[in-house]
């Protein structure tokens, strides 16, 4: 397969709708210790859990929102999902019915959907929007590997023809084993039970590409030639110039998330010059490098910064901010295009958080404040 031109991606991701972050809605965790997705059945009654679940998923998302993103002249949106979306893992609770809807609103609406399978038993990141805090052991398990197999499978087979399926993403953000040793995943993310985490790590690189390849053939022959199969960088663009050359893989999407946060950590300096020459060096040079062999979209960014939180003034801060986007978008042009983490928050910023910066991660937010220019039309 060689790099191919497809439409260009204006998204945005339905973000903590069907697969919980708890910063993104801290009241769905109240009167709880629980950190994560893993342990609130455990700190509620299946009564009290069962109706949180339903209300949220009710009230989260509607069609109203899917309206709402259209008018902000974008073309598509990126929706997470868990392992347990069939209702097949208890205690969890299925969430297929809400996905059904939104293929509904998206087809009403003109907009297209990527299916994004964010978390996998036993997770494949440790982080808490993988689901369980601390854990790392998703590809160290076969049966739970083919228990993936068969969700891809049976989302394959569900929405192959619908008009709104832009495509499937195979696994969010699976972890490499070096930057789970670099970034301290078990100390910033610390695990419950001790036991359950024991020898959690990151992938090795033969891990996650035997996955992709595995998944690629298992959900290809049930997928239309114009949905796409997307694989993640797994936090290393540099493994995959030479992945799945062979003829036989076609319709595969590259998707990349960049975050200015982790820019800061890389070295970039906290100057607007330092953040926009980053921006054009490494994320428009990575794009464009990329692809000649896949398409690739940035499927997660924002406009959150140090250098905004930092600024004297609200008009300074606005200033970067649109400085930023700016210059992100265009360096996701050089690809595919983009989808913006996330569409929205249910957090209050001026009293839970101020001055955190957490308001640039709400798309909605940045699109009232006039830091994210609306698209002028959704190609």
């Amino acid at each position: 397969m060689t790099g191919q031109q497809i439409e260009k991606i204006r998204g945005v991701n339905l973000g903590n709708w069907l697969v919980l972050e708890k910063w993104m809605n801290p009241a769905m965790f109240e009167g709880t210790t629980a950190a994560d997705e893993y342990y609130l059945p455990q700190h509620l009654s299946p009564e009290v859990y069962a109706e949180r679940i339903r209300r949220h998923r009710a009230e989260y998302i509607t069609e109203r929102d899917f309206v709402t993103i259209r008018s902000m002249g974008l073309n598509a949106v990126r929706i997470p999902v868990p392992y347990f979306i069939f209702g097949d893992r208890k205690p969890f609770i299925g969430c297929i019915e809400e996905l059904d809807n939104a293929f509904d609103w998206a087809e009403r609406w003109g907009l297209k959907i990527l299916i994004d399978l964010h978390t996998a038993p036993l997770s494949q990141n440790g982080f808490d929007n993988g689901g369980i805090c601390g854990v790392c052991r998703f590809f160290q398990e076969p049966g739970e590997i083919e228990f993936v197999m068969t969700v891809l499978e049976r989302l394959a087979k569900r929405y192959k023809d619908r008009q709104a399926l832009w495509g499937i993403e195979l696994l969010n953000e699976p972890i490499p084993q070096e930057m789970w040793i670099r970034t301290r995943v078990p100390e910033r993310y610390i695990p419950v039970d001790p036991e359950l985490a024991k020898g959690s790590r990151g992938y090795q690189e033969e891990e996650v590409k035997n996955f992709y390849l595995a998944a690629y053939d298992r959900i290809r022959p049930i997928l239309p030639a114009d949905k796409y199969i997307v694989i993640h960088d797994g936090f290393d663009l540099s493994i995959w110039d030479d992945f799945m050359r062979e003829e036989k893989y076609y319709g595969v999407v590259l998707d990349t998330h960049q975050y200015l946060m982790s820019a800061e950590e890389m070295g970039c300096s906290h100057s607007l010059k330092g953040y926009l020459k980053f921006i054009e060096e490494k994320y428009g040079g990575d794009m464009e490098r990329l692809q000649q062999y896949f398409p690739i979209v940035c499927g997660e960014w924002c406009l959150s910064n140090s250098l905004s939180r930092e600024a004297a003034t609200q008009e300074e801060a606005d200033a970067i901010y649109r400085a930023l986007d700016r210059a992100q978008r265009a360096a996701w042009d050089r690809g595919s295009g983009y989808f913006y983490w996330s569409y929205k928050l249910l957090i209050d910023t001026v009293h839970d958080c101020p001055g955190s910066g957490r308001e640039s991660w709400d798309l909605g937010r940045c699109v009232d404040e006039g830091w994210f220019a609306r698209e002028t039309a959704a190609e």
